[in-house]
């Protein structure tokens, strides 16, 4: 079994805290939906937390939420494939350090949240899912077009096997 690395411990501990800085403001009313219609859900800061990880490619955290389907889906284990009704958030920062602490890795620079919607019968040409992606604090859609999705759905085929799901929810004791 692999150890988590100390930034991942670090981030995970850090964002499961209440209102962690740097999670986007803006309410669902106030901020404009995906050009595919999905609208950003606006209690997606209520959310449990269902994984962290960190990319090295890009020098970005980011902590994985769900709704209250996707917790208990994860919970029991019942994520190949995930239950409709599935949303998963991941919110996204630039990786940082602590001044006071050099060795820590934290979120600095808000970069974006993008969530993916469970729904088999309205997304069957994208694996059940729905994408939707808004960028930095100011929330603003991604994409021209509706077409963007497909731009999500190619970066997920590779994990078609795992129901097109990057995540691995963390065990909890």
């Amino acid at each position: 079994m692999k150890t988590p690395s100390t930034p991942a411990i670090a981030l995970f501990t850090a964002l499961s805290l209440p209102c962690p800085m740097g999670v986007p403001v803006a309410m669902a009313g106030g901020v404009a939906p995906a050009p595919n219609g999905i609208e950003l859900p606006g209690n997606y800061r209520d959310w449990r937390v269902i994984a962290s990880s960190s990319r090295t490619d890009n020098n970005t955290l980011r902590v994985i939420l769900g709704n209250d389907i996707a917790i208990e889906a994860a919970r029991a284990g019942n994520i190949n494939p995930w239950p409709d009704g599935t949303i998963l958030g991941k919110m996204v920062w630039k990786d940082t350090t602590l001044k006071a602490w050099e060795k820590a890795i934290v979120p600095g620079e808000f970069v974006h949240a993008e969530f993916m919607f469970k729904d088999i019968d309205k997304w069957k040409n994208t694996g059940g899912w729905g994408f939707a992606r808004w960028q930095g604090m100011d929330q603003a859609p991604y994409g021209t077009d509706a077409n963007f999705a497909t731009e999500c759905f190619s970066c997920h085929t590779p994990v078609k096997d795992n129901d097109y799901v990057f995540t691995h929810p963390a065990k909890l004791p």
